[in-house]
């Protein structure tokens, strides 16, 4: 059997795959503005679909308390090394 075979299940599931993509091509997407875009330097993607816009409104909402964006204050750190340890 040669390698450039290809068997009835991956042409089975390569139709499958065709028709999902297919399907969700064809889904109507109600698109917004992302105006927070234009402010954040991201001025090329004006419409984005509306999920798009939500979760970027949110991510731009909760920033100031995002831990990875703004860093742990040293004094409410837990993992925060109490004094150094010292090898003689």
């Amino acid at each position: 059997m040669s390698s450039k075979m290809t068997s009835g299940s991956d042409i089975g599931q390569a139709r499958r795959a065709v028709e999902q993509l297919r399907m969700e091509a064809g889904i109507d997407r109600v698109q917004v503005r992302a105006p927070d875009w234009e402010r954040m330097g991201w001025g090329g993607m004006g419409l984005v679909s509306k999920a798009a816009g939500e979760l970027l409104q949110y991510c731009v909402e909760h920033a100031k308390s995002d831990p990875f964006l703004m860093g742990i204050p040293a004094a409410v750190n837990p993992f925060k090394e109490k004094k150094p340890c010292t090898i003689l």
